[in-house]
């Protein structure tokens, strides 16, 4: 089970395909932001989910929140899904799972990592989460759910 609601969220650096690091104290500090966690690029359900939050990419652009993707696939993968869905956000490559570790996203036993997405606050908690593996768009209905009826301050 992932990180509960009011948890720290804890802060990490991994490679992006911005061609630099993503690090959360610094590039979601002061934001409101969009963690998701999903096994592997090109796979049907994670391509439905990367498609979903593409498609509904402008309303959290509207209102400055920033959605950035995790999965153990490298840069050079993530790239080319990137290119291949026109995905208008970055991939962060967890290759050790370190950081699905940390927000306890590894299934028991088999650890690979589940669709999992946080809603982080301008204080650097979890202010929402949703797990389901198949219903890859209740993910981004959930998060747009939860900045509708939280009280957040966006830069």
């Amino acid at each position: 089970m992932a990180l509960p609601i009011g948890a720290n969220a804890p802060d990490f650096t991994l490679p992006s395909t911005s061609g630099s690091t993503f690090s959360l104290s610094k590039d979601f500090r002061g934001k409101v932001g969009v963690l998701y966690f999903y096994p592997k690029d090109f796979t049907a359900g994670c391509t439905a989910e990367a498609c979903s939050f593409r498609d509904s990419f402008e309303l959290f652009r509207n209102v400055n929140v920033p959605i950035v993707g995790i999965s153990p696939d490298d840069i050079p993968t993530h790239n080319r899904f990137r290119e291949a869905h026109n995905l208008p956000f970055h991939l962060l490559s967890d290759e050790n799972k370190t950081v699905s570790a940390s927000y306890d996203v590894l299934a028991p036993i088999v650890k690979f990592v589940q669709r999992v997405t946080l809603l982080i606050d301008t204080d650097m908690k979890i202010a929402a989460v949703y797990q389901d593996l198949f219903d890859a768009r209740a993910h981004i209905d959930q998060m747009i759910k939860a900045l509708n009826t939280k009280t957040f301050s966006r830069v």
